[in-house]
């Protein structure tokens, strides 16, 4: 069995695991995974770039590393290479989770109990929750659900269709490090850049895969195109901008604007200037389409990975 097939079959078992059985409670890889890049900050601690970059390219790399050293051991058996891959799959994508928590949210919302929409916000993101009211909750909702379906779905399966196990482990390990100390704090203003600027790289490809296919998904294709066009780029993230430009734009609702982030107010651009605000109905109408985004990206990359593997020269004997 090639490489294009393992990887195929693998993260579709992956994605049937995640939506089956979400996330573990407790014992979950990721959460391993920052405990130990918790440990590793503890020693390297400083205030300058370099110690930073020190400590992204030990936890980072040791992610790639040990991903690299299972594949390699299980190379010669397609199916231990398969449930690895879908081992993989299911421990770095986060869809029915983030899909759980919107929702959650979105039937508190709906019922008119904005206190419990409010109680658990701050498991989807990082808004302050008593500054919102229940409009303010449902486009936080809106736009975390869009900027999760890249960070937590479609960036790793990108990089899994280019490096198997050790793709879709360094991704996960990128993204979480960029979580954990790439923001802008005072004390992880320089200690965190090296992290935050490697997770915009990482994060740039599965961002425009899931910008184009919220647009062939979506509800207005030709919305989708003109916000993302319009207004991606006045976002002051790199991937984000075109992600929620183009759910804004596919969903007919505008995102951005004042927000508040730990007592810090931020005033971003509108996004989909020409869309209508978000209503808590909106919140199941951007989880669909996360979810549809989720499986035609499972099929790009899948098919991508198999072309590729098609095109390699085969060895000689």
């Amino acid at each position: 069995m090639g490489a294009g097939r393992v990887f195929a079959y693998g993260a579709a078992a992956g994605l049937i695991g995640d939506l089956l059985l979400g996330d573990p409670r407790r014992g979950h890889p990721v959460a391993a995974f920052g405990r130990a890049a918790g440990a590793v900050e503890r020693v390297l601690w400083r205030d300058h770039r370099g110690w930073g970059a020190l400590h992204t390219a030990v936890c980072a790399g040791g992610a790639v590393a040990l991903g690299s050293v299972a594949a390699r051991a299980v190379r010669t058996s397609p199916v231990a290479s398969v449930a690895l891959t879908g081992a993989a799959t299911w421990a770095v994508v986060g869809g029915t989770s983030l899909a759980r928590e919107a929702r959650t949210i979105g039937r508190a919302l709906e019922a008119g109990d904005v206190e419990a929409a409010r109680a658990r916000l701050p498991h989807l993101c990082g808004r302050d929750p008593q500054a919102l009211d229940a409009d303010g909750m449902a486009r936080a909702v809106v736009e975390s659900v869009a900027e999760n379906t890249s960070d937590a779905v479609v960036g790793a399966l990108v990089w899994g269709a280019v490096g198997g196990v050790p793709g879709l482990l360094g991704f996960r390990a990128v993204n979480t490090l960029d979580a954990m100390v790439g923001h802008r704090s005072a004390r992880y203003r320089r200690y965190g850049w090296a992290s935050a600027r490697l997770d915009d790289v990482a994060g740039w490809p599965g961002a425009r895969l899931t910008a184009v296919l919220a647009v062939l998904a979506g509800p207005d294709p030709r919305g989708a195109v003109r916000a993302w066009r319009a207004d991606a780029a006045q976002h002051p993230s790199p991937n984000a901008g075109p992600v929620e430009a183009s759910f804004a734009g596919a969903l007919g609702v505008r995102l951005g604007g004042t927000l508040s982030y730990g007592g810090r107010v931020e005033h971003r651009p509108v996004l989909n200037t020409q869309g209508r605000a978000v209503g808590t109905h909106d919140v199941e109408r951007a989880v669909r389409l996360s979810k549809r985004v989720t499986w035609l990206a499972l099929g790009v990359c899948a098919g991508a990975r198999m072309l590729k593997g098609a095109r390699l020269p085969k060895r000689g004997k």
